[in-house]
């Protein structure tokens, strides 16, 4: 049973994604609160995408190698000692919600791993998931939505 938890002070589980942390605001990542990371754990990855994406799932953000006793990842910041890779905005850092149309959803997914990483800085999520099969220790998932406002 999964114990590990991820949450914001910025949104509610299922509720929406003020407009700061998107491309409408300043595009800058929320604080992310990270609870009961199991023994054993070497490292945290978090993955961001959105799932409803026209073109398929959009990458927002990936990062591997988080320290296991991070507790909180700072609001416009990346964890420290933390790798960013590529993600479909063709940048190594948060992009934030920007759908075209409708009401997306925005997956915060949190992986606890059995080991650090060794991967390119241009990495991208499909090569981080590559990397982490087989060593997922525990995952939670904190789920955003956004809609930009006509006009």
């Amino acid at each position: 049973m999964s114990t590990l938890t991820l949450s914001s002070l910025a949104f509610q589980h299922n509720g929406h994604i003020p407009e700061k942390y998107t491309c409408d605001g300043e595009n800058v990542c929320p604080s992310l609160m990270i609870e009961d990371v199991p023994p054993g754990a070497k490292s945290l990855v978090l993955i961001v995408d959105d799932p409803d994406a026209p073109s398929g799932t959009w990458v927002h953000w990936v990062v591997w190698n988080v320290k296991p006793d991070t507790r909180e990842i700072k609001e416009g910041s990346p964890p420290p000692g933390a790798s960013q890779g590529l993600t479909d905005f063709r940048q190594r850092t948060y992009g934030g919600p920007c759908p075209p149309s409708g009401t997306h959803r925005y997956f915060f997914k949190l992986y606890a791993l059995d080991m650090t990483l060794v991967l390119a800085a241009d990495s991208t999520k499909t090569a981080l998931e590559k990397a982490m099969k087989g060593h997922i220790l525990d995952r939670c998932e904190l789920i955003g939505l956004y809609s930009r406002k006509p006009g």
